[in-house]
């Protein structure tokens, strides 16, 4: 199938040099907006495209899928989680997915060490105090954090991004603690100086702080619920750049409210931009616009990855990316 006869419909608006490499390859249907598609959109883009270049937004269910007729022939996520599409549906349906594994790795470890830097010195407060006006000048007292060197981090996916993050936080003096699925061989165990927890429950309640960098799926939904976050020392910080589910939120702010965490920094929320209000009035939470993987330089590695997914399986070769439900 000739790129240049391949009909390709993207959901959104991308990096524009990502989108004019898209245009010189394909036969490309780009997004005027950078709004989502509606469930109707998506079903009528679906409907006329050989492929789809999805994005975390858009909800590809079963019952969607079964909308799009026999045109399609792969969805493209321009993204590394695949949890917004229902791949065993897709396959069954002889729909290919592929995803942008690896791109967002340094991006979103950056950004979990700047969330616990930002948590423990109360980075938050001290912005808002400087910006409203009633600061009154330095005092020895005055907006005491905490000195992160010593502690310990607990990692909750120990994949790309959590040994990422645990390279890093050997930089910074914290002693790195991991729970996964799937322990790490001894060879990376002992490069990563990393102490594995085969009880989740052992390793919360031990960590001065938590960093969640696993996947969303059935089996981590609510994996730190109200029972796991109640493990948590008074004095813990919980920082997540994954997925929002994983986390049971409306738990997470009763005792971030009450003290019983001592502070949250999360990039994500459970509810995707619908935050909880009593989240936003905390000062001990900091919160982002899931912004961990935001570089202009990722956008546009995520995009040529993309690319060279689409145009392996226009020449009729297995993408190099293809997900199959078995990875998940």
């Amino acid at each position: 199938m000739p790129g240049k006869h391949l009909s390709v419909v993207v959901t959104r608006r991308l990096p524009e040099v990502v989108e004019t490499r898209l245009s010189e390859l394909f036969n490309v249907e780009l997004r005027t907006d950078d709004t989502p598609m509606t469930t109707d959109q998506l079903a009528d883009a679906m409907g006329r495209a050989d492929v789809l270049v999805s994005t975390i937004t858009d909800q590809i269910d079963a019952k969607l899928l079964a909308r799009a007729g026999d045109k399609l022939k792969m969805i493209a996520n321009y993204g590394a989680g695949v949890d917004n599409i229902d791949v065993s549906t897709a396959r069954q349906r002889g729909v290919h997915v592929t995803n942008t594994p690896g791109v967002v790795t340094d991006d979103t470890a950056d950004m979990v060490l700047a969330l616990i830097l930002s948590v423990t010195r109360r980075m938050g407060e001290g912005i808002r105090l400087a910006q409203s006006g009633d600061w009154s000048g330095w005092s020895p007292t005055a907006m005491l954090g905490g000195r992160i060197k010593g502690r310990r981090l607990g990692i909750l996916g120990m994949g790309r991004i959590g040994q990422a993050v645990a390279r890093r936080a050997g930089v910074f003096g914290l002693q790195v603690h991991y729970h996964n699925r799937k322990r790490l061989r001894p060879e990376v165990e002992e490069d990563l100086d990393a102490t594995y927890w085969e009880s989740l429950d052992q390793m919360v309640a031990r960590m001065d702080i938590l960093s969640i960098n696993c996947p969303h799926t059935p089996s981590t939904f609510h994996l730190m619920n109200a029972r796991r976050l109640k493990l948590m020392k008074p004095s813990a910080v919980i920082v997540n750049t994954s997925r929002g589910e994983v986390i049971d939120e409306n738990a997470l702010t009763r005792m971030l409210r009450a003290g019983e965490i001592a502070g949250a920094g999360l990039d994500v929320f459970e509810r995707g931009h619908e935050i909880n209000p009593r989240l936003k009035e905390l000062p001990n939470a900091i919160l982002l616009p899931h912004m961990g993987s935001a570089t202009l330089e990722g956008r546009i590695e995520m995009g040529e990855k993309v690319i060279v997914n689409i145009k392996t399986f226009a020449d009729g070769h297995r993408p190099p990316d293809l997900v199959v439900p078995a990875m998940l």
